[in-house]
């Protein structure tokens, strides 16, 4: 499966840039789907140890984090957003986590370049009091969805705070757990109930929400109310997504039809990963999220057929039959699926910290003001849903591992 996946990548063949990953049928690059990519195969060598692809993940992850150690490269500066650039910060927590093969001292490191992502994203040039706070989605005021302010930008912003938190023993980085959760309550991003919405427009002081929902320490010593919001949005998040517990991105599937768009192609599998490291985390997660992971597998598996060498894989799983769709996207998220139930075998480890073996050098100062933020209220633009990375079914499962598992680490 990892073999087949990586046939998709191109970036450390001649003539081509290193980290930037094509989902066919478009030509051009996607860029925030190159951080996917990546922290799936670092996840790959976790679970597995096969160090195969180790080369070519470091060479186009130091190539992309750039000289400020912040993934703001200049070729995708001027078109990006929040959670675009927060996918590969989280990509490079990942990696330090994980014990991944440090760069040479003078390359980007793993740590400093999600601490670069961070300081960014919760840089003032990046916060503003529109809606009462929160990041937009988009960084600069040009771009369509500058005026949207959405749960997987700050979901992702939560997420950096608390793992780097974690890692460190830096208390700072996680005081945006309760920041950025009071934010999503008073907004109405986040209900009673523990749905969790896509956004809002600041044009109406994010008045009118999008109500869409999507897939996007020990457990003795962890914060009670921390606890109850994790059980909360856990409960949630399987009752919406798992039906047949077979995890499906029900706002565009269901048995009969796909009407996905291919960026949603990857937010399974991402989400997947991201349950088998809530399980590690908070055990008593595990009895719920465990059964929901194998059924997964196996149906991601079962529908494997596809392609001249019969095993290519599509995103219809619940039906067990190809569906036709394989490229980059269904084929990591299968994988993904996969690695999701190895942890179950003995396989990884709990995320690595400072203080248990991670050997990831940090910089607190990492991270360039991008220069190009101007905070005067533009026109409202309409964002389509298909054109929407944090309007994934990824934020409730961010939001889940983000919002309630590191914070009921971290937090007294």
């Amino acid at each position: 499966m990892a073999g087949d996946l990586m046939t998709y990548y191109q970036g450390n063949q001649p003539g081509h840039t290193p980290g930037l990953l094509f989902l066919a049928p478009d030509p051009e690059p996607w860029w925030w789907a190159g951080g996917v990519l990546f922290s799936t195969m670092i996840d790959y060598w976790h679970f597995t140890k096969d160090a195969k692809y180790n080369d070519v993940v470091k060479a186009a992850m130091v190539h992309q984090s750039g000289a400020n150690q912040d993934f703001l490269t200049p070729n995708w500066t001027a078109h990006m957003g929040n959670d675009d650039q927060g996918f590969w910060g989280m990509s490079a927590m990942l990696a330090a986590e994980t014990g991944f093969d440090d760069p040479k001292p003078d390359e980007p490191q793993w740590l400093a370049s999600a601490q670069g992502v961070f300081n960014t994203m919760a840089s003032p040039e990046r916060q503003d009091d529109s809606c009462g706070g929160g990041l937009r989605w988009q960084i600069n005021f040009y771009s369509v969805g500058y005026d949207y302010k959405n749960s997987i930008s700050n979901g992702i912003l939560f997420n950096l705070g608390a793992r780097l938190a974690r890692y460190t023993g830096n208390g700072t980085y996680g005081e945006w757990a309760d920041k950025i959760w009071n934010w999503e309550r008073s907004v109405g991003l986040m209900t009673d109930a523990y749905a969790v919405y896509d956004g809002g427009h600041i044009y109406n002081n994010c008045t009118q929400i999008t109500v869409t929902e999507y897939t996007y320490n020990s457990a003795t010593n962890g914060d009670e109310k921390w606890r109850k919001r994790v059980e909360g949005l856990l409960d949630h998040m399987l009752t919406q997504f798992f039906p047949k517990n077979i995890i499906t991105e029900t706002s565009c599937q269901n048995d009969e039809i796909n009407t996905c768009t291919r960026d949603r192609f990857l937010h399974k599998g991402v989400s997947l990963r991201w349950l088998t490291t809530i399980a590690q985390l908070a055990p008593f997660t595990a009895a719920k999220i465990t059964p929901v992971l194998e059924a997964s597998a196996k149906a991601a598996v079962s529908q494997c057929t596809g392609g001249d060498n019969g095993r290519m894989c599509g995103f219809q799983w619940s039906s067990g039959t190809y569906d036709g769709t394989a490229n980059a996207g269904t084929q990591m998220t299968a994988l993904s699926a996969v690695l999701s139930v190895l942890y179950q075998r003995g396989r990884g480890v709990a995320p690595l910290t400072h203080d248990t073996g991670g050997t990831s050098r940090g910089d607190p100062g990492a991270g360039s003001n991008d220069g190009v933020r101007d905070l005067a209220r533009p026109a409202a633009h309409s964002v389509t849903t298909a054109g929407k990375v944090g309007a994934g079914f990824l934020t409730i499962f961010l939001l889940v591992s983000i919002l309630g598992v590191e914070a009921w680490i971290v937090l007294d």
